[in-house]
């Protein structure tokens, strides 16, 4: 086991150890971190200046805008308080192509180490066949545990439904909260999952990952095709006409999904797998501001 190979290399790992998660939703939490809350505290970053007033700590007594003014005023300084971010990964079969799971089970591990590297509280959940013990760390210690358990997470292969499935594995006091899956369940179950998350966290992210072949399927002639989820099997003669048919039904299917989760203040960003990991994390996610 432990010459076993990580799913996110160690080149990697360095790569985006400068990277942090962005957000400005209200950061949670009565622990230390490493971000800025709306509160005032005893960090070391300037927020503004106060006259002072009976019962203030006469330490933070600013004596040099005294001696200027002749009166007295008090530092305030902005309080650091911890982001808590939480992972939610489709591990069902629709996800179960090799190239498609190893770069979710990258970008899931590449965004969990940007939380740990930042003193951050990172929590982990998935909706899948295997089972292991909840994930919920602080701290850059446990970069290595989280990348541990990314990789022994082999196989997409959880039967069931994930919209369905995984708002019950979910915490009830994140910041943010990313969801990782190819979206590709029908739309009248990610309403009803979408319609829930405000209640989980403050700032919701769906990536979506899909790869080139389902985008432009290169199928020709007579195949069998099998659901992946439903393990369903139908013989299909594949023509131009049914190509387009393919195109027009997933080009719908896009459309009602990103309306749906721009009506519920979600944000959403599609990954394509060929495109890389190096185009994802600083192309994408830089752009759409989910990375600093």
């Amino acid at each position: 086991m432990s010459n076993q190979k990580l799913v996110l290399p160690d080149e990697w790992v360095k790569k985006i150890s400068r990277l942090s998660i962005a957000t400005s939703s209200k950061v949670r939490g009565q622990h230390k971190g490493g971000n800025r809350s709306q509160r005032f505290g005893a960090s070391l970053d300037f927020s503004d200046f106060r006259e002072y007033s009976l019962g203030d700590d006469v330490r933070q007594v600013d004596w040099n805008v005294y001696a200027r003014t002749e009166k007295y005023y008090i530092k305030r300084f902005l309080d650091e308080q911890e982001m808590r971010v939480h992972i939610l990964l489709d591990a069902t079969r629709s996800m179960g192509e090799e190239k498609k799971w190893e770069f979710a089970r990258q970008i899931a591990s590449a965004i969990g180490l940007m939380v740990l590297n930042r003193d951050d509280r990172l929590s982990f959940s998935y909706v899948g066949e295997q089972s292991v013990l909840p994930f919920r760390r602080k701290g850059a210690t446990y970069k290595k545990h989280l990348l541990q358990i990314l990789t022994n997470l082999e196989e997409a292969n959880g039967v069931g439904h994930f919209a369905q499935e995984g708002i019950k594995v979910l915490p009830k006091d994140s910041t943010v909260l990313f969801i990782i899956t190819d979206g590709l369940e029908p739309i009248s179950e990610w309403e009803q999952l979408f319609k829930r998350l405000p209640r989980f966290a403050g700032d919701i992210r769906c990536i979506q990952i899909l790869t080139e072949e389902e985008l432009k399927p290169t199928y020709t002639g007579d195949i069998r095709l099998i659901d992946a989820e439903t393990v369903r099997d139908v013989n299909v003669s594949v023509s131009k006409r049914v190509l387009d048919s393919y195109a027009k039904s997933r080009s719908l299917h896009e459309t009602e999904f990103d309306a749906l989760a721009n009506r519920f203040g979600i944000r959403k960003i599609q990954l394509i797998v060929e495109d890389g990991l190096q185009n994802a994390i600083f192309h994408k996610l830089l752009k759409m501001h989910w990375v600093q």
